[in-house]
């Protein structure tokens, strides 16, 4: 309905009318415009009325009561009235899934990063809610297909990032029948492709009347019968096999229309662009062009990017200007990874412009994820997968021009990284913007993930969840309204694979059951945090809190029974290693100088042999501070030092790098802890026994991460 010749002030503006039926009228220019949201829009009033027009009562703009008393009510009146069959509905909410590949909850302004420049993602943090406890998988695909499905790995089966392999044989066991027989455990498979009897997120939309479209990675499937064409997106930009971006990020891309995807050919969707093209902001254009194309239609936009997952094209502009940096926290600091995330900021702000410029920002629901935890592992220096040269990803020669042996981020206070089960590996950034309808700059600490992602979305939009999809997650809209909590007792985590277990996450309580024992890896089989007050997962309280261990683990077993997970079996050929084997040797690498050493009743006893004696070790690769803790006694001599390089150096700086500890004579022993504020990634490190000291026993040596309490190395000689 417009009044033209009305005097309007300077506009546009828009006054929120309190009636749930109008909705508000804007001012352009000259011309008043009403939005009318009840059964029939004015075109169906007007021909109800046989295409006779209302006067529209000439009044001053700014007396509004009156307006609405003279015109809008008997409008509605009349539209009530004259409801006809060819009524349009008002245009429904839009809907924006725009998730990032491999990001940390600590990788954005937003959530604490003091290195990385975000200002688009933190913008928007302030227009949304944000969720501090948010989770994923600790890999991608099974992340993908939950946010698809609305349900846990355990029941979709998608357990670890395959989805790039070829699918199964219809019908095939995701079990083996055997195990190698030095595995204790039958372990089993994940499904390399999303069901396609499942109904998805996009078909429930789809069949909606909602415009349907995927850009960007996919990672559930590697043939055409598991695209995103099949699953209910009606358009679609992607390439397949698919864990990293085509073309190392950069056009021409090498994608081809048909053929057979494998390691040497790529097909998809995705076309060429200019020489140079960054593939991230080529999936922001089709993105924009896919919003352009369909803003007078309510759409699904499932924008999932391939930054800032390896191999790592980055540009080198942006890294350049990253590399005169240094983190003020001394926690992050990767160039590499601040140049991409700023490439993805960049993303994240022209898709929100265009919403602006289109109008259509007040009536979209903006989601944004992560699909895992940070990844801290790759490319350091200790990186089993790099120490053989280049490696299948490539491009390690300009990583360590740039990032030296860093890894690509740093989770602290956050424990471990990507495809791990502490907080590191699956803890998330996750935020929800729906402005007028979700408070901005609000918080929650809800325990939430990826499996509710489906039910919020049919629920804020009004659409009722299908009978035919199983659904684990729980809608968020009490949340995101702040009208209640969601009624769910725990979360749970299943992940059968690298360092394999399942969680269970109640209240501050989260209880981690592993599948075998790995005393290098982690302490036992049970772990117990209380995350309200040990964020870092430093402490295992399983022992302390024998109940709680049993309530959460008869929860997992619920668990387990309820989603149908494939659960690890026992080996039935497993042939356990003989006792009557030699064992490793204690010293793994420890190197005495100036002395010798040797167990002696499950001790390590170090004899100095010369002035300066110590025991060297270049096994603990790691690339931030380390505390470094000793159990020894030696009834003789005064403080001792620890010594170091750096993995570019060559050789130990003539001062510096040098920290002493105090030492008591003493037949005891004694627990030493001394803190090492090392920069770089560590080269070697020296251990130098209390000066004027004969014989120094140890009964252990360990070095931990002084951000996350992660132990890095240790020797425990009693073992």
């Amino acid at each position: 309905v417009r009044y033209q010749k009305c005097k309007a002030p300077e506009g546009p503006f828009r006054l929120l009318v309190p009636d749930p039926v109008f909705q508000a009228y804007v001012v352009h220019e000259n011309a008043l415009e009403l939005t009318i949201g009840s059964f029939n829009d004015i075109c169906s009033i007007m021909k109800a009325r046989n295409g006779q027009i209302l006067p529209f009562p000439r009044l001053p703009f700014w007396n509004q009561e009156m307006l609405l008393r003279l015109f809008v009510g008997p409008l509605l009146v009349a539209a009530c009235l004259f409801q006809t069959t060819s009524a349009q509905p008002m245009l429904r909410p839009n809907v924006v899934l725009f998730l990032v590949d491999d990001m940390g909850w600590m990788d954005c302004g937003a959530y604490g990063s003091q290195s990385y420049e975000t200002p688009n993602i933190d913008r928007l943090a302030k227009q949304s809610m944000r969720f501090s406890d948010a989770y994923a998988c600790p890999l991608c695909s099974p992340t993908r297909a939950s946010l698809l499905t609305g349900q846990y790995s355990a029941r979709h089966g998608v357990t670890s990032a395959t989805g790039h392999q070829p699918p199964q044989a219809p019908g095939a066991s995701l079990l083996p029948e055997k195990a190698s027989p030095n595995q204790p455990l039958i372990m089993p498979e994940s499904r390399n492709y999303l069901e396609p009897s499942q109904y998805t997120l996009a078909e429930a939309l789809r069949d909606s009347d909602y415009k349907t479209a995927h850009i960007g990675k996919w990672h559930l499937g590697l043939t055409k019968p598991h695209w995103p064409e099949a699953q209910g997106f009606e358009t679609a930009f992607h390439c397949h096999p698919d864990p990293g971006p085509p073309g190392e990020y950069f056009s021409p891309y090498g994608v081809v229309a048909e053929g057979n995807p494998n390691g040497k050919t790529r097909v998809g969707t995705i076309t060429d662009g200019p020489k140079g093209e960054y593939i991230v902001d080529r999936l922001t254009d089709e993105a924009i062009q896919f919003v352009e194309q369909n803003q007078s239609k309510p759409f699904f936009l499932n924008f999932w990017q391939y930054g800032v997952h390896g191999p790592w094209g980055h540009k080198e502009a942006y890294t350049a200007e990253f590399a005169k940096k240094k983190d003020p926290t001394g926690k992050q600091g990767n160039p590499i990874m601040g140049s991409m995330l700023k490439s993805v900021d960049e993303s994240v702000g022209r898709l929100l412009q265009k919403l602006d410029e289109l109008k259509l920002a007040d009536n979209t629901i903006f989601i944004f994820m992560s699909d895992n935890g940070g990844n801290i592992h790759s490319n350091t220096v200790g990186d089993a997968k790099r120490k053989g040269g280049e490696g299948k990803e490539g491009k390690l020669s300009d990583w360590r021009k740039w990032a030296g042996g860093l890894g690509p981020t740093n989770n602290a206070p956050l424990r471990d990284g990507k495809g791990r089960l502490y907080e590191g590996g699956y803890r998330v950034p996750f935020m929800v913007r729906w402005p007028h309808k979700i408070e901005s700059g609000s918080t929650s600490n809800a325990v939430v993930g990826a499996i509710d992602v489906y039910p919020t979305i049919l629920d804020l939009l009004g659409i009722a969840l299908p009978s035919q999809q199983k659904i684990d997650g729980v809608s968020l809209a009490p949340i995101l309204k702040q009208t209640g909590a969601i009624q769910r007792d725990a979360y749970f985590t299943w992940f059968p694979h690298l360092v394999p277990g399942v969680i269970v996450r109640q209240g501050n309580w989260k209880l981690i059951r592993r599948f075998e024992s790995r005393p290098s890896d982690y302490e036992g089989l049970h772990e117990l945090f209380d995350l309200g007050n040990d964020l870092s997962e430093t402490t295992n309280l399983a022992s302390k809190h024998p109940e709680k261990v049993k309530e959460l683990d008869a929860m997992i077993d619920q668990f387990i029974v309820d989603t149908k997970a494939l659960a690890p079996q026992p080996n039935p050929s497993y042939k356990p290693t003989s006792s009557a084997q030699p064992s490793r040797d204690p010293m793994r690498g420890l190197v005495p100088k100036s002395c010798k050493a040797a167990m002696v009743a499950g001790v390590l006893q170090v004899t100095a042999e010369g002035r300066n004696a110590f025991l060297g070790s270049a096994q603990v690769r790691h690339s931030s501070p380390l505390t470094l803790k000793l159990r020894m006694r030696s009834a003789m001599g005064t403080a001792g030092m620890i010594q170091w390089k750096t993995a570019d150096q060559a050789e130990f700086p003539a001062s510096g790098q040098v920290v002493e500890y105090p030492w008591t004579p003493s037949d005891q022993w004694q627990e030493v802890t001394i803190q090492l504020p090392i920069t770089g990634t560590l080269g070697t490190v020296r251990v130098y026994l209390p000066k004027g000291s004969k014989t120094t026993d140890f009964e252990s040596i360990e070095y931990v991460d002084q951000q996350t309490g992660k132990s890095i190395q240790r020797w425990k000689f009693s073992d």
